[in-house]
């Protein structure tokens, strides 16, 4: 293979009928005035297609054509190209054999980009070609700042010597973006913005300090055995949430906003005291992407439906439930979106406010200078509101007087930490809630989880054993014959996880006159067994089952969250097919 012979990829196309003189000339023109490769010319003129021209280049040059979705990359050998010659020759170090290494290019016809890597790399190389796509999704994961961030943690502990610390100055430099602390959180931010993360966890430890990401739901680790570095750079991060940093017996909560590769981030943070020093976890909240429509949210079309209706109602409660993280309020506030307009007048009492709304009122609860959920609750209802968003019933008091505004004339939303829409009610008699109050006050309850997303890149097909197929059955009652059940495998292209991305799962209960009754008679039994019949009603379990059949999911999701069924050990059960 000679990757140094000259090509003419405009003749090459038109040779092999693959574009006509008149697209080449049209593409010509187009080079000329933004300076692009021919070759990305075509492709983004819809001339051709990506893989077309690079399986005819790959067979002109006799190099091969990889498909970087499936192809077991070396990190080690993808570290030797350093992230500026990749990026700029859009190439990657890909494996080494015999001492020489495979470059994967976007295009193996550059002659200028192959002698610059072979420098670069000062090996002899073996080039193939790969989707520009591929190869720029591969250099964002493979060029993570988990090397960066170890080397400045050593940096950093280095200056942090026994004898000669001090705390204060280095806080208080903010100026100073040359100090290792600050480019060792601006790695780390960096980083989980990268991976898509929606929390970052500071834990020093015994000798170590671990940071960890909590990606599609699950927390990924790195640890760092400088642990010095920890008291430095939680001061940083509680000098930025305006938090008192000679104080370290007592928990404390604060907020800021950084940019991160073009995005605004709103960082909330927490901190509590441990054995070996503070702890800090931030929620990242990324508002560069904009909130979402119901459309986007992935309510399923029955439930989307019933939910729009729901939030036109002049009054009443409508409860959004479920664990940390799930979501909740997202959807509250895509709710609130739809229904934000001039004629409305809207006020949340929140802790903290998540997203900032135009037209919307919103009060930020104060626990320590008497600014609680049930003081603001009371003024928000002297200002004349049509809708109340409460953050979270915590207590009873917020829940008593929730449900008397739903029940005079305006319309109340809120969060509830329950595991299903069913087990609401009794949550709100549990805290002190009059049965007749709340058959006055609820009209619907929404309960939703996040699962995570198989990747399309690396699922297999999973074959049913006796015991899924029980699952199943005390799920779904039986088995369609057109399920497609999909397990991870696991891929470059979703971190070896075999998931990418998360998913909604939704329950809603709509409260009938059926229910009502029941509730007017504290018949809770009854409730619950009217509840499970509701025309239309599918529980979490089903409708996380429904995406598994579908190959969105798996059957493992899918038990996660399946926690109002009991998995038995018997395997008998007689399993019907459509």
């Amino acid at each position: 293979m000679d990757i140094k012979k000259r090509i003419r990829i405009g003749d090459l196309l038109m040779e092999n009928q693959l574009i006509t003189e008149q697209q080449l000339e049209v593409a010509l023109a187009e080079q000329k005035k933004t300076r692009r490769k021919l070759g990305k010319t075509l492709i983004d003129l819809g001339y051709i297609q990506e893989s077309a021209l690079l399986d005819l280049l790959s067979r002109q040059l006799g190099i091969d054509y990889l498909n970087l979705k499936q192809f077991p990359i070396d990190q080690l050998v993808l570290q030797k190209l350093p992230e500026i010659h990749a990026r700029r020759f859009r190439a990657i170090a890909l494996s080494e054999q015999n001492g020489i290494i495979q470059v994967g290019m976007a295009d193996p016809s550059d002659i200028f980009a192959y002698d610059e890597i072979q420098k670069a790399l000062k090996q002899p190389i073996k080039v193939a070609a790969i989707s520009e796509e591929d190869l720029f999704h591969h250099l964002d994961a493979g060029y993570r700042k988990t090397e960066q961030i170890d080397n400045l943690a050593e940096v950093l502990d280095d200056e942090l010597s026994e004898t000669d610390f001090d705390l204060q100055t280095l806080t208080q430099t903010t100026s100073s973006t040359e100090a290792p602390v600050v480019k060792l959180l601006q790695a780390i931010f960096e980083d989980a913005v990268t991976m898509k993360a929606s929390d970052i966890h500071i834990e020093p430890d015994h000798g170590a300090l671990r940071i960890r990401q909590r990606i599609d739901g699950i927390l990924q680790e790195q640890i760092i055995e400088e642990s010095r570095i920890a008291s430095a750079l939680t001061s940083r991060l509680k000098l930025m949430a305006g938090l008192n940093i000679s104080e370290k017996r007592l928990p404390q909560d604060g907020r800021f906003n950084i940019k991160v590769k073009n995005k605004n981030i709103d960082v909330r943070l927490s901190t509590m005291p441990m054995v070996h020093g503070e702890s800090v976890v931030m929620r990242l909240l990324d508002h560069s992407q904009g909130l979402l429509n119901f459309d986007k949210l992935g309510l399923p079309e029955s439930i989307a439906t019933a939910f729009r209706s729901l939030i036109q109602k002049p009054h009443g409660l409508i409860l959004v439930t479920g664990p940390t993280g799930s979501g909740k309020t997202t959807t509250l506030y895509t709710a609130l979106n739809e229904i934000n307009q001039a004629s409305t007048k809207i006020i949340t009492v929140e802790d903290p406010v998540e997203y900032q709304l135009p037209r919307i009122n919103q009060v930020q609860v104060h626990e320590k200078i008497g600014l609680t959920f049930p003081t603001v609750l009371r003024t928000a209802l002297r200002q004349d509101p049509d809708v109340i968003l409460i953050g979270e019933m915590r207590d009873k008091e917020t829940v008593n007087i929730g449900l008397r505004a739903a029940m005079t004339g305006h319309l109340v939303f809120s969060t509830l930490h329950t595991n299903n829409a069913i087990s609401t009610v009794s949550r709100l008699l549990d805290m002190e809630a009059e049965g007749f109050v709340v058959a006055s006050s609820l009209e619907a309850v929404l309960a939703q989880r996040l699962i995570r997303r198989l990747c399309t890149e690396c699922q297999t097909p999973h074959i049913l054993s006796e015991q899924d197929k029980v699952i199943i059955g005390k799920i779904h009652g039986h088995l369609p014959d057109n399920a497609n059940f999909q397990q991870q495998q696991g891929c470059s292209q979703c971190n070896h996880t075999g998931y990418r991305g998360r998913i909604g799962v939704y329950e809603l209960l709509i409260m009938t006159p059926t229910l009502l009754n029941c509730l007017q008679q504290n018949d809770n039994p009854a409730f619950v067994e009217q509840a499970r019949q509701q025309t239309g009603f599918k529980s979490l379990s089903q409708s996380a089952l429904d995406l598994a059949m579908q190959g969105i999911t798996t059957l493992e999701e899918v038990m996660r969250i399946a926690s109002d069924i009991e998995v038995i050990n018997d395997t008998s059960l007689d399993i019907t097919v459509d």
